[in-house]
């Protein structure tokens, strides 16, 4: 693909939704929202008046799936998409189900609705019931439905390691796994296409890295071209029609029809339409490597590493590679082609074997039977792990000892093509950075403890309690938080237990919960967090949320024994706020007197702990929807003695501990301040508080600006993109723009006309904790059109979206304590990699509760050293400079980026750069600056 300069120019971030033809730059999830439009105009197309109807539960991998539908409200509209958030999961999923059945009401305007529900593999395995009771019923006339379920397999941001295929199974849905976003938008519209055809409910399932990944993509209007296949049953030729009962006997008689015709039809449409491909066929293969999705990625990538990286190479090897598109059910004509002439089927998929399973059963009757291992090899030793994520580097040296087998000259896993494999300099780490409170959040204080009781944690940003000193035993699934107590309590001499519950879980499924309880009898209390927001997926308003007076009403309609409500502003439940009779208004200062008041009262108690999310007030402020607070708090240095108390009771971020010739002191850091005021609970003589005044933005962003040079030097090289690729990794804290730096990077190359693709790392790490972006820059022509007639485009190799180990060719260690880590750190190569550091050290929560001391920043720029090539290391404090230039650290990130620049270490152009900022729209003149 080629961006020409009038392309640039129209470029805008609408265009991934709008654009027919050509390329655009698109994230997993993006192209998910993509797919709905992409379907409508394709009906629009044939003269078919479709509309569509979505409904789910936010949730990472898939957590910004709903903010994507609700900020295109425009795009929405005029594709006929209507978006209603579930109040959870199943009942999204059966108010899907409502937009298929046609004998439920007549459309009126429409010819068919399309459905799609979305959530991650807790919510799939919530809505099972819902799931096999709608496939079993089929889809609508012109209808169809998507489920699109987030899957994390490495338990980034989830309870458990997540693999959805064997609940869509069960409710024998057919299931679509891609790999990255083209093939989210290439496999969705056949999903689309394919349930409508088999009137079958279609599971997509999506890992993390599709989802939180990005990449070019090719969006040409006649890129797909469904094929529907002439089948027929009994001599009758095949078309679902749903029927217009939904009961015995025609349950059993749609049994038989799901199972014997309906996934017929779905084996018969992968087949016509190339879902599935050998992508690599030798003619004297001896090995046969199947593998889906994300896994074929890490497949060829992990080739690749061993040398085998072009497919010219593979069949030489005697290697034939196919890719599934369509695991389950597995399509016969794609098992033949695996199996031909070969010795043996290697199957590399993640987690529980699944494919696996299924080829073993096809072949077991043919006459052509390969031995096909996994899990397991032929003398039934461990073979491809079952745990955690299967990622290139970790399937390298299992693929090696596979392949040296029967190759004679395959690299060894301990080298690359720059030489030998480094060792790893390990920084012994007096802190660690880990996820934690965002600065002022409402959890630092009402998770404390208070009654001596233990403590239930649950899903929530306030999860983070189990590793802090908070009393949390015990854990549980969303909507379960209590319930554990009801089995445990007949057994025990403990007298009472707290159990914390965020509002969006509470409204999810929580409340039934508290029911449960005061139906067992138990004495216990829910402390409701009421932040108002679903905070860790994003800040979006819980579906079907309660205010606290009708909340508390609602709590003692249940039977529950005392309610006390815990507020910063306490004052607003007066009378007349509609508080239930006998329910206490408190200040929260008094919050450990209430939880030991309720602690006291036999049977179930709920506290109520009011307080609006810190991360959504900043942005609402940043927005000019919320009042911004004058007052501000300093320390006066030299009144403070250093002791911490005020990190330690506020457990905030931004009180920063500080290393000066007088020894310890601590700061306030006023760019990341959200005024709580939670640090004045110390009562410290050194601490002040000033009303600052009011200064417009665009007279600061003039003043800030102004201090900038005026000419700044061009380098005097530049860096290249080879024909391998180029590999950018930038690790950094959670929150302070990492993916918004990494965005930037990804738009400039694409409008410089490279090929793009990339993984940003999204979930509970952004909560202050390590984040690590990962981009990949590529020339050349784009990988061959796929089987099912597609039109070559603006697609990336077919490799994984990860920077692999020593493959870096510019690491921007923007958090030095991340970027040494050694996770991070052996991705960089002392032959090969560029760096820029920031040598700024932004205190961990440990450093600011006084749990932990400084790190030696020297020596872990010196492991940093270690793995930059001769003269390649650049060190700069960006937190220093950019307070210096604009007032607050918060541009240390493009500070960083603009020395790579100068450094040379981008081959990006530095107008394509500056377009990239303005294309983003967030303090646009700032980061240009």
């Amino acid at each position: 693909m080629t961006v020409t300069a009038s392309a640039a120019d129209v470029f805008d971030l609408d265009a991934k939704y709008r654009v027919t033809d050509g390329g655009v730059l698109i994230t997993g999830v993006q192209a998910l929202a993509r797919v709905l439009f992409d379907q409508v105009r394709a009906d629009r197309r044939r003269n078919l008046n479709t509309a569509a109807f979505v409904s789910g539960y936010p949730g990472s991998p898939l957590g910004g799936f709903d903010q994507i539908l609700e900020r295109n409200a425009p795009l929405l509209a005029e594709h006929a998409v209507r978006w209603v958030p579930g109040v959870n999961e199943d009942l999204a999923a059966t108010a899907v189900w409502g937009s298929q059945q046609d004998n439920l009401a007549p459309l009126n305007g429409h010819d068919g609705v399309i459905g799609m529900w979305y959530g991650k593999a807790p919510g799939a395995d919530r809505s099972g019931d819902v799931f096999r009771h709608a496939n079993l019923h089929g889809t609508g006339r012109n209808g169809g439905v998507i489920c699109a379920v987030g899957d994390d397999p490495q338990s980034k941001s989830s309870t458990l390691p997540g693999a959805s295929e064997v609940a869509l199974y069960d409710a024998g849905m057919p299931v679509l796994v891609p790999g990255t976003p083209q093939e989210v938008l290439d496999l969705g519209r056949h999903g689309y296409e394919m349930s409508r055809y088999t009137g079958c409910w279609t599971g997509l399932k999506i890992v993390t890295s599709v989802a939180d990944g990005f990449g070019s993509a090719d969006v040409a209007t006649g890129r797909i071209s469904p094929v529907l296949p002439e089948l027929s049953f009994g001599g009758t030729p095949w078309r679902f029609a749903q029927r217009p009962t939904f009961f015995l006997p025609h349950t059993l008689e749609l049994e038989a029809e799901l199972y014997e015709r309906r996934h017929a039809a779905a084996r018969a449409y992968a087949a016509e339409n190339g879902l599935n491909a050998v992508e690599v066929d030798p003619p004297g293969a001896w090995l046969t490597i199947l593998s889906a999705g994300r896994t074929y990625r890490e497949v060829r990538q992990a080739l690749a590493d061993l040398g085998l990286a072009r497919d010219a190479e593979l069949r030489g090897a005697g290697i034939r590679l196919v890719r599934l598109g369509l695991i389950y059910p597995l399509e016969p004509g794609i098992a033949r082609a695996a199996a031909r002439g070969v010795e043996e089927i290697c199957v590399v998929e993640e987690k529980r074997s699944f494919v696996e399973r299924f080829l073993r059963e096809y072949l077991y009757d043919q006459a052509e039977r390969p031995r096909v291992t996994g899990k397991r090899d032929e003398r039934d030793a461990p073979l491809i792990p079952a745990d955690g994520e299967l990622t290139a580097d970790r399937l390298r040296p299992l693929l090696a000892r596979r392949l040296g087998r029967r190759l004679a000259t395959p690299l060894t896993v301990q080298e690359n093509n720059h030489g030998p494999r480094q060792q790893l300099t390990i920084v012994p780490a007096t802190t660690a950075r880990t996820a934690a409170f965002c600065s002022g959040c409402p959890h630092s204080r009402s998770t404390v403890p208070a009654a001596g009781s233990p403590v239930g944690a649950g899903v929530g940003c306030h999860a983070m309690v189990m590793w802090l000193d908070r009393g949390a035993v015990s854990y549980s699934q969303m909507g379960g938080e209590g319930a554990q107590w009801i089995g445990r309590a007949p057994f025990t001499n403990v007298p009472h237990y707290v159990q914390n519950v965020g509002d969006g879980t509470f409204f999810h499924s929580g409340s039934l919960a508290v029911r449960a309880a005061v139906s067992a009898g138990v004495t216990m209390t829910f402390k409701v967090l009421y932040n108002g927001v679903v905070a860790m997926t994003g800040g979006q308003d819980p579906a079907g949320q309660l205010d606290v007076p009708r909340l508390c009403r609602a709590m003692a309609a249940e039977g529950v024994a005392r309610i006390i409500v815990v507020s910063e502003d306490p004052s607003r439940y007066r009378r007349p706020a509609g508080l239930p009779r006998g329910t206490q208004a408190w200040g929260r200062d008094r919050l450990a007197e209430a939880e030991r008041v309720l602690a006291a009262v036999p049977g179930v108690t709920v506290l109520v702990y009011d307080q609006a999310c810190a991360a959504q007030l900043r942005r609402m402020r940043k927005r000019g929807r919320a009042p911004e607070r004058p007052l501000r708090v300093v320390i006066n240095e030299a009144v403070c003695e250093g002791c911490g108390d005020c990190g330690a009771k506020s457990g905030c971020l931004s009180v920063h501990p500080v290393d000066t010739e007088l020894g310890r002191k601590t700061q306030i850091d006023q760019a990341s301040c959200n005024t709580d005021y939670g640090c004045l609970d110390g009562d410290c003589p050194s601490f002040v508080t000033v009303r600052a005044p009011a200064v417009g933005r665009a007279r600061a962003a003039g003043r800030q600006a102004a201090q900038v040079p005026d000419r700044i030097p061009e380098p005097g090289h530049k860096a290249t993109v080879a024909d391998g690729g180029y590999g950018i990794v930038a690790a950094g804290i959670g929150g302070t723009g990492v993916v918004m730096l990494n965005q930037v990077l990804a738009t400039a190359a694409f409008l410089d006309g490279l090929l793009v693709t990339g993984l940003d790392q999204t979930g509970l790490s952004q909560k202050a904790g390590p984040v690590v972006s990962h981009l990949r820059l590529w020339r050349g022509a784009p990988e061959p059109p796929a089987a099912s007639g597609a039109s070559p485009g603006s697609v990336a190799p077919a490799a994984s979206n990860a920077v692999g180990e020593e493959s870096a060719d510019l690491l921007l260690a923007l958090d030095p304590l991340v970027a040494a880590d050694p996770r991070h750190l052996v991705r960089a190569a002392a032959g090969r990699t560029a760096t820029v550091a920031s040598t700024s050290l932004v205190p961990t929560a440990e450093m600011v509760r006084g749990a932990a001391g400084a790190p030696d920043v020297a020596a872990l720029l010196g492991a940093i050293r270690e793995r930059t090539r001769p003269g390649g290391l650049t060190a700069v404090d960006t937190v220093a400079l950019a307070t210096t230039l604009f007032g607050d650290g918060i541009a240390a990130n493009l500070i960083a980026l603009g020395a790579a620049y100068q450094a040379g270490a981008l081959p990006l152009e530095a107008a394509s750069i500056a377009r990239a900022i303005e294309l983003n729209g967030v303090a646009v003149q700032r980061n240009l600056a």
